[in-house]
């Protein structure tokens, strides 16, 4: 078995330097926070920044363009190696059979995802001048029984390690998070530097209404699309290999 139930604390399974890290989530689901964190642990992220930050998103979005496009075009993915990426998760299993992945899956209160969608929406028609789009009651049912099937998906391939990361729990427990997720990806990131990402203020904003800026002025961006991979030799870091560290 190659998924979550194959992965167990206290094991050790460093992934290599060709492996790619994903993380994935129903838009919403507090993807661009973990990207936050692996950069700021120490993980060099693949992304663009064609997508600047936001009311919904002050420290920033760590998305890559070339992503939206992976169902027509996966060669970009070679650049991904050793480093983390973030693809929506209906484009999940599109990811081809060549590569060897570990994903981090985040999952969020579906109540909860569809509030700051609507929100967000909600601003940018406000920013537009147009009407706010009619809610689409379906929209929760298609995105759990999307869930559903990737999970099943994730399961069934010999190429993936995944690890599903509760988005409420990480932001009660950042740092007991930021050890799990930093063992699942083989004890190479700064635990600590992990979590002080974490903010909880601008989750607790997730009532706040729909013209309302940042409620943080901590919105600096945290972490670079840039950098060695930390899944590299130690030598190639110019660095101690710190993979045993605890």
């Amino acid at each position: 078995m190659s998924g979550a139930g194959s992965y167990a604390v206290g094991m050790s399974h460093r992934p290599g330097p060709d492996e790619i890290v994903v993380v994935a989530g129903i838009p919403r689901s507090g993807t661009s926070l973990l990207m936050q964190m692996l950069g700021a642990g120490g993980m060099p992220l693949l992304c663009d920044g064609v997508r600047a930050p936001d009311p919904d998103n002050p420290r920033g979005y760590f998305e890559l363009e070339a992503a939206r496009r992976l169902a027509r075009e996966s060669g970009w993915l070679v650049a991904a190696r050793g480093r983390a990426v973030k693809i929506v998760h209906a484009l999940v299993p599109e990811l081809p059979a060549q590569h060897r992945y570990r994903v981090l899956l985040v999952e969020r209160r579906m109540d909860e995802v569809l509030a700051s969608q609507e929100r967000m929406l909600a601003r940018a028609a406000q920013r537009d001048g147009t009407p706010p789009p009619a809610a689409d009651e379906r929209l929760g049912a298609v995105f759990a029984a999307q869930s559903t099937r990737l999970k099943r998906w994730l399961d069934a391939q010999p190429n993936v390690r995944w690890l599903l990361v509760p988005h409420a729990d990480l932001i009660a427990r950042p740092l007991g998070w930021a050890a799990r997720i930093d063992e699942f990806l083989g004890g190479v990131l700064d635990r600590d530097a992990m979590a002080s990402v974490v903010e909880p203020s601008l989750y607790r904003a997730r009532g706040a209404p729909a013209g309302a800026g940042p409620v943080s002025d901590r919105s600096e961006v945290v972490g670079s699309c840039s950098g060695p991979s930390p899944l590299a030799p130690a030598s190639e870091r110019g660095e101690v290999d710190r993979s045993k560290r605890r």
